[in-house]
């Protein structure tokens, strides 16, 4: 796919790796809308992106945006869904730990509604993350979402063809996520990474030429593409 011309949806799309992405289709000749719970976040996106409000969680609003921005060639959804678990299961407050899978329900709510409105040709990316597949402690919640994540786009992959769906997995990336500045936020990522074979965290920018390349490459459907500095070999 040439994204020149095309047009893109990008949920998630006004900070972190949502953003770096939408700014990315945008360089590449892509008309893009970036949408978020709080586009504000976004500040000035940059020409070729226009922003809108949503929550994925939000069926019926969700369904009202697409029907307003149909068609379209690229859908996108970085969106977390909500808040993340963190912590050992066995002392895990379970209703946290089902809030955890609003980032699968707000997955299922963007492919479901917006494939209706997707071109023949066109392609859904969504963002997953390396716990999927190596959990490390205090992880479960967040490797457990990340793993039906996976699971579903295999799924899925099939029903949409000839229509593509991928996934790219990032490990510790530099995001506003993490709220801490300066040296705490670098002793953070200093210690997250330290065995990793490359020993820093990613940036937003890395992860988005992922999607670029998915978004790019009309061989691919139905896998994961990992952005994680060799999170899984360590």
């Amino acid at each position: 796919m040439d994204v020149n011309g095309k047009k893109a949806i990008v949920f998630g799309g006004t900070s972190g790796i949502g953003l770096a992405t939408a700014r990315q289709l945008a360089d590449a000749g892509a008309n893009v809308v970036a949408i978020s719970r709080d586009p504000s976040k976004a500040g000035d996106p940059g020409q070729g992106i226009t922003l809108e409000q949503c929550d994925v969680r939000d069926r019926d609003a969700l369904q009202t945006l697409f029907e307003k921005l149909a068609p379209f060639d690229i859908l996108i959804s970085a969106a977390t869904g909500g808040e993340r678990a963190v912590g050992p299961f066995l002392k895990m407050d379970m209703d946290g730990y089902q809030r955890s899978f609003d980032k699968l329900w707000g997955y299922a709510n963007v492919v479901r509604f917006g494939s209706n409105h997707l071109s023949a040709d066109g392609c859904i990316v969504l963002v997953s993350g390396s716990p999927a597949r190596r959990m490390k402690p205090g992880q479960i919640a967040i490797g457990s979402v990340g793993g039906a994540v996976e699971a579903f786009v295999r799924g899925a992959a099939p029903e949409l063809a000839p229509r593509r769906i991928n996934v790219v997995s990032p490990g510790q990336i530099d995001t506003p996520i993490v709220s801490l500045q300066g040296a705490e936020r670098e002793a953070l990522y200093e210690k997250m990474t330290a065995g990793h074979l490359i020993p820093r965290a990613g940036t937003a920018d890395e992860v988005a030429q992922a999607i670029m390349l998915v978004v790019s490459n009309d061989f691919m459907t139905g896998t994961t593409i990992d952005v994680d500095g060799g999170w899984l070999l360590t």
